[in-house]
């Protein structure tokens, strides 16, 4: 299970022995890995009242190009600097370069979390 508590390890790499086990709110979920397919997001409750979408899967990028914005349509995933298994198989992540109808795109958003795929070309 994900953690978002302090590390168990200290700086120096010694173990902190732990205090009390996991509470609810450090509690985290498995990543949304965001592949390109039919669009298709999810809605999950986050901390406070309110939501997150999620984009499961996704083939639609807003690309910005200098000041004007249009959609394009994702074709596949170039390269993606967070996990080279990624581009394989066309997982979305922040940083990535997809290749578009409008060109080379670099996201800039995080589609997991927020649920769309915002980018701007790359020349």
């Amino acid at each position: 299970m994900k953690d978002q508590g302090r590390s168990p390890r200290k700086r120096t790499g010694g173990r902190r022995r732990p205090n009390h086990k996991k509470k609810k709110q450090q509690l985290g979920r498995e990543s949304t890995e965001t592949q390109v397919g039919d669009r298709k997001l999810k809605v999950v409750d986050s901390r406070g009242n309110t939501q997150k979408v999620r984009a499961v899967t996704t083939n639609v990028a807003s690309i910005a190009d200098g000041a004007e914005t249009r959609e394009a349509t994702i074709e596949t995933v170039e390269e993606n600097p967070s996990n080279p298994n990624y581009a394989r198989r066309n997982i979305i992540t922040k940083g990535a370069v997809i290749e578009t109808s409008e060109g080379m795109a670099r996201v800039t958003s995080r589609p997991g979390q927020d649920g769309q795929v915002n980018a701007v070309l790359v020349e």
